[in-house]
């Protein structure tokens, strides 16, 4: 089985645009999105045709363009059934456990609530990589615009789970303020000073810092470590539980 090849590019102000393609069926999957005219534009000088589009949640700059590169390219569109009111031009909706395939290449969808309550994320287990929208960010997390830190807390887990080496891509541009915050929770952190440090030189020369692993964030996120002793007694909750730390560093992202 060959590997997936992505293209990944800016859209909007701060989003990644990805498609996802298989060499074998020629079937090309668009996350998201954001920009049809970006996604078309990033298609066409790859030689790719979009077959598919799959959604992680509601939010405009996700899924507004579902309709225009639809009817650019017939695409079939898939999302979360958690958002059935709030996503048009849908073909399927997916739920927890289901799973959806490009080619011979299977991604489970794993339903995140926490930045939304519709949220799904794509996991090709097989090929370790996992597109995860706004769930998880490089050192950083979703606001909760929809869920509480309990659910946020939860969906994080089950990524965390995934093995070190799973590549991580994500839909925003926000890891140099992210790392600037986590430094203010967990300024202790080797490996965190260290991802800082490699953030702020790929960003000084224009060098997008995504995708990531989950390794790299379970050393140095904060908000994938709030069972972490060490994290909680930096901001004055030891012996508190992972939800109380998590609801309290993402309350204070939130006010950074």
């Amino acid at each position: 089985m060959r590997n997936l090849e992505i293209r990944q590019f800016p859209c909007l102000s701060d989003n990644y645009g990805f498609l996802v393609h298989d060499s074998e069926s020629g079937e090309t999957a668009a996350i998201d999105t954001p920009d049809a005219d970006a996604y078309l534009k990033a298609a066409s000088e790859a030689g790719w045709t979009i077959t598919q589009i799959w959604n992680t949640h509601h939010h405009f700059d996700h899924a507004g363009g579902n309709a225009a590169l639809k009817a650019a390219t017939g695409a079939t569109v898939y999302a979360p059934i958690y958002d059935r009111h709030r996503i048009t031009d849908v073909d399927h909706w997916v739920a927890d456990g289901d799973r959806v395939t490009l080619g011979v290449h299977v991604a489970n969808v794993i339903h995140t609530p926490g930045h939304t309550l519709g949220h799904v994320v794509y996991h090709f287990a097989a090929d370790r990589v996992a597109f995860v929208g706004d769930t998880l960010f490089a050192l950083g997390c979703g606001r909760l615009f929809e869920g509480s830190p309990g659910d946020m807390w939860q969906s994080l887990s089950r990524l965390r789970a995934w093995p070190d080496d799973t590549v991580i891509y994500c839909a925003h541009e926000y890891t140099q303020a992210n790392a600037a915050f986590a430094r203010s929770v967990d300024p202790d952190n080797p490996a965190l000073a260290d991802y800082a440090r490699e953030v702020g030189e790929k960003r000084a020369i224009g060098l997008p810092t995504v995708p990531t692993s989950i390794g790299k964030e379970k050393a140095a996120n904060p908000f994938l470590r709030p069972d972490d002793p060490t994290l909680a007694q930096s901001i004055g909750l030891e012996g508190s539980g992972p939800v109380d730390v998590f609801a309290e560093v993402r309350a204070r992202k939130d006010r950074f």
